[in-house]
């Protein structure tokens, strides 16, 4: 299995993204590139060639599946798992969320001690 390493995160919201990168650095040991904008995050793929994406579902402008959609025209999101971040977790809108190639579905508010685990664990379960 390929090792997890350097995770982008794509939030708008600037407090989560604080806590976001420090429990993901501080307890998970990771690399993490935070970018504002579905957009920031496409003009930064290939130069930080993540192994992992953590994608907010809603911002202003290109919304998470938007940019997920467009992440896929530009890796193969089967090699690097792409998990959405969201406070809406009705199983319909889950089952979108897998349609559009999401692994998973992280639900805000997260727990930071938790989100490292949370993403290792999408991370083993798509490289199993």
């Amino acid at each position: 299995m390929p090792e997890l390493k350097r995770i982008l995160h794509v939030e708008d919201d600037l407090s989560i993204q604080a806590v976001a990168r420090l429990a993901l650095e501080a307890v998970g040991g990771y690399e993490v590139m935070t970018c504002s904008s579905g957009q920031e995050a496409l003009d930064h793929l290939a130069d930080f060639a993540p192994d992992f994406i953590l994608l907010d579902v809603m911002m202003p402008g290109m919304d998470g599946p938007q940019t997920l959609s467009k992440i896929a025209t530009q890796l193969d999101i089967q090699h690097v798992p792409v998990a959405f971040m969201t406070a809406k977790v009705q199983p319909a809108e889950i089952a979108y969320y897998q349609t559009l190639g999401a692994r998973d579905v992280i639900i805000k508010p997260f727990d930071p001690m938790q989100l490292a685990a949370q993403v290792r664990e999408i991370w083993i379960q798509s490289h199993g």
